[in-house]
């Protein structure tokens, strides 16, 4: 039976409104989910299924709860012996490998804070997030360029003091995988002080720096349980059901989808360590192992609907979902004609757990966010903090972070004050978000404080213009942003990467224009159409719109 009954006062509603007026969270004092859900299931289940692990070089592994509590006692046993201690602070660069939750359930068994970061990062990133968090430990999978990059960056790094490699031998690396041969396997839980608490920092995640240097959201342990609304209302995972989100183990998505609420709801982790993305290679997999429910961006879906994939068995999948950017209303209805599943948008962030989401309760409006998560105090707020009525836009909120802070929510930014004073004030969370309510209270994405443009009078919505953009044939990807112009001061901009098959042209660049005027607002349409082979993102993919719009004023202060 699954765990997550034991947190919910009802797991069972009838209808949103049930939902809305129901759903409550039992939150125990001192929750680790290390020892309250992995150890939990390893002693009263210890042959059910946890994990399927697989690779692009055939590759496989199956792991039970008691595998899993196997290992990541022998770990944490390591940890310690290699003066690890609670408090101190894990870098973690270990891709989808299963050897993640082996450190990270380790690091919660000892009260040390681990930070998942992405392989894609360079030295001066390394360097940066070492000094800011006081890293004390680096766990990394060997990979030759990663491991250059962190040695690199190593006499810039003083609170650094170890360095553990994870498949082979590496130089003066830990040699993790011969050292735990001959570490103890019995593991027992501190007590006193040296246990946890619910309020103890576990994991901080560094944001994505669209706008500015990376801040360190801070999460606690009750985090997880705030998952419990993303994996069972939101994902619908199953009981013992196979469940797949695409996301690298350096980002918060892999906290969404591949780590707390999916096993805290009884489902079985898929985790695959691809080398590079390709749709096909996915697909296959889908089918092979027989996924039950999938969650990923909406560009992955878009490149998956580039192929056929009408040629796939895709008859196991029972529920998809995506979060992580805007779902265009294009590739909602091409994969339910194809596969006659909708994919139900998510919506949240670094610093929350998904917060508007499409529940089963709900009919779909493809492109909508969807409602609020009753686990948060949500309103759509002007900007005197006053609710905004339907059809209004106005910034996405959560009321009552101080009185009764949500399970979930993150605890502020760590070692920076002021940032987390701009956006938590007056018992109010600020995402930053600009949204709307319609007049069936679904929450509809207008953009980033900053991405709104302002043109001839109108505020637009990047993502309406992109939603129209995307629907053309001929755009694979694309960016919406204000660019100056000296007539009209702002005027409307897409940049823009082509599909296969289709030529940069001044008479393409036309028909992309009135395709836009057809179908959204004409005010809306693109002035100005530039394409490119690949548009600036950060290292976990978010488009860096900011970069853009600098760009363009520069040439623009140019001319």
């Amino acid at each position: 039976m699954s765990l997550d009954i034991r947190y919910l006062e009802r797991a069972e509603f009838s209808s949103y409104e049930d939902f809305c007026n129901n759903f409550k969270l039992k939150v125990p004092d001192n929750f680790n989910f290390a020892y309250d859900i992995i150890d939990e299931y390893a002693v009263s289940e210890p042959d059910r299924p946890a994990l399927v692990w697989c690779d692009d070089h055939g590759g496989e592994k199956y792991f039970t709860f008691g595998d899993l509590k196997y290992w990541s006692d022998k770990t944490a046993n390591y940890l310690k012996a290699k003066g690890v201690c609670k408090g101190d602070k894990l870098m973690f660069i270990l891709r989808r490998r299963y050897e993640f939750y082996f450190f990270a359930f380790a690091a919660m068994k000892i009260g040390a804070i681990f930070i998942p970061s992405t392989n894609q990062l360079m030295k001066k990133d390394i360097a940066y997030r070492n000094n800011a968090a006081g890293v004390k430990a680096i766990v990394a999978f060997n990979d030759g360029e990663i491991v250059e990059h962190v040695e690199s960056a190593a006499m810039e790094s003083p609170t650094v003091k170890t360095y553990i490699m994870v498949g082979g031998k590496n130089g003066n690396w830990l040699d993790y995988d011969n050292e735990i041969k001959d570490t103890p396997e019995t593991w027992t839980r501190p007590e006193g002080v040296y246990d946890t608490c619910n309020r103890d920092m576990m994991i901080i995640y560094f944001t994505s720096g669209t706008t500015s240097m990376p801040k360190m959201a801070v999460h606690d342990f009750t985090y997880p349980m705030g998952h419990i609304v993303t994996a069972r209302y939101w994902q619908r995972v199953q009981d013992r059901g196979l469940h797949l989100t695409v996301a690298d183990s350096g980002w918060a998505k892999f906290a969404w989808g591949k780590l707390f609420g999916q096993w805290i709801c009884g489902a079985v982790q898929f985790l695959y360590d691809m080398d590079r993305f390709d749709p096909c290679k996915l697909l296959e997999r889908i089918e092979k192992y027989q996924i039950r429910t999938f969650c990923a961006p909406p560009t992955i879906y878009r490149f998956m609907l580039q192929n056929d994939i009408s040629k796939y068995n895709l008859s196991s999948l029972v529920h998809c979902s995506t979060a992580g950017e805007p779902l265009n209303p294009e590739i909602f209805n091409r994969f339910k004609k194809i596969t006659g599943l909708e994919i139900l948008n998510g919506f949240g962030q670094t610093e929350t757990t998904v917060i508007v989401a499409n529940y089963e309760w709900l009919k779909v409006d493809p492109g909508a966010m969807g409602m609020p998560n009753p686990a948060y105090d949500i309103d759509v707020v002007d900007e005197n903090n006053n609710p905004c009525p339907a059809g209004e836009e106005g910034e996405l909120v959560i009321r009552g972070v101080d009185s009764a802070k949500p399970a979930g929510l993150f605890c502020g930014y760590y070692r920076d004050p002021e940032a987390t004073a701009k956006v938590w004030y007056d018992d109010t969370y600020h995402t930053g978000d600009v949204v709307y309510r319609d007049e069936h209270g679904f929450l509809w994405f207008v953009g980033r404080n900053d991405d709104v443009i302002k043109a001839s009078g109108y505020r637009i919505s990047p993502f309406e213009v992109e939603s129209a953009l995307i629907e053309h044939p001929a755009v694979v990807e694309c960016a919406v942003t204000g660019a100056p112009d000296a007539v009209r001061g702002t005027v409307v901009k897409a940049t823009v990467i082509l599909a296969k098959g289709y030529e940069p042209t001044d008479q393409l660049k036309k028909e992309i224009q009135n395709y836009v005027k057809n179908n959204t607002a004409p005010y809306k349409y693109p002035r100005i159409i530039e394409f490119v082979d690949e548009l600036p993102k950060t290292i976990s993919g978010k488009i860096k719109r900011a970069q853009l719009r600098h760009d363009d004023h520069r040439k623009f202060e140019s001319t």
